[in-house]
């Protein structure tokens, strides 16, 4: 039986994240019944994709969006998911810096009757986005994500520091606006792709994606209830550390690092020497 809190169901219905509590790995198999699950991943975490697949096994969702397909990617897709290999040279998965597809083959068969979506606008339009801003690039149907609205200066800047922290601070100061347009893009193009999933297949859908547009206070899911308010939706971060305050996130888990990930910031510094 999946858990059903009323406290979190309450939480979901309005979009509140107030209420976000920590869960252990076993709560991916009840999850509580809603249209839109998003979870959360940092992209070369082995145990977070672990989770993602035993989730999905219990969700069994009607469609999959995944981050890192685009639309020639999924059409691309052979009918047989069992052969991992032949599943990552069909989408060119290493040739677009994605890690091990090892690590997400799982996800894929975890519901083999899901229909999958694409969440990735494309590298393309993602680097149109940061000279023209994201409204222009994703065009019709821009505003029903809140694209067309600038933001607050607050949050513009709050958003910018973001990004600079999350890049070591080794971001001209000029690339950052254009960063945070892509970003809305992206989160607008996954929120899009969902919608599209949930009233296509009449859902559950389940979204593959980075913590960050997991966030429930401006990424995707955020951006999927502006458009459809009545959506019900679940956001899972998981996380390698423990958090200070509460995620912007309903829910949020923690687990194993990657030691041999190394330092991110060297390839800065490297750079910048």
């Amino acid at each position: 039986m999946r858990w059903t809190a009323i406290s979190l169901l309450l939480t979901l219905s309005f979009g509140g994240v107030a209420s976000a509590r920590e869960i252990g790995p076993e709560a991916f198999e009840r999850l509580p019944d809603v249209d839109v699950v998003f979870l959360g991943e940092i992209h070369d975490n082995p145990y977070h994709h672990v989770n993602q697949a035993r989730a999905v096994r219990a969700i069994a969702p009607a469609a999959l969006v995944f981050e890192m397909l685009g639309a020639g990617d999924v059409d691309a897709l052979p009918e047989d998911r069992s052969d991992a290999a032949a599943m990552a040279a069909a989408t060119r998965w290493e040739d677009r810096g994605w890690p091990d597809f090892s690590m997400y083959h799982p996800i894929f068969t975890a519901a083999p009757e899901a229909r999958i979506y694409a969440g990735d606008p494309g590298t393309a339009d993602v680097r149109r986005a940061l000279r023209e801003g994201a409204a222009a690039v994703f065009g019709a149907g821009a505003e029903r994500f809140g694209l067309t609205e600038p933001l607050a200066g607050e949050d513009q800047a709050r958003r910018e520091a973001g990004l600079q922290a999350a890049h070591c601070d080794a971001l001209p100061t000029a690339a950052l606006a254009g960063m945070v347009e892509a970003q809305r893009l992206r989160d607008a193009s996954l929120a899009d792709a969902a919608l599209r999933a949930l009233e296509d297949t009449g859902g559950p859908v389940v979204v593959i994606t980075g913590v960050e547009h997991a966030r429930t206070d401006i990424g995707a899911p955020a951006l999927l209830r502006l458009a459809k308010p009545d959506v019900t939706v679940l956001s899972i971060a998981q996380l390698e550390a423990i958090p200070t305050g509460r995620p912007p996130h309903h829910l949020w888990v923690l687990t194993e690092g990657v030691p041999e990930r190394g330092d991110p910031c060297a390839v800065f510094e490297q750079q910048g020497g």
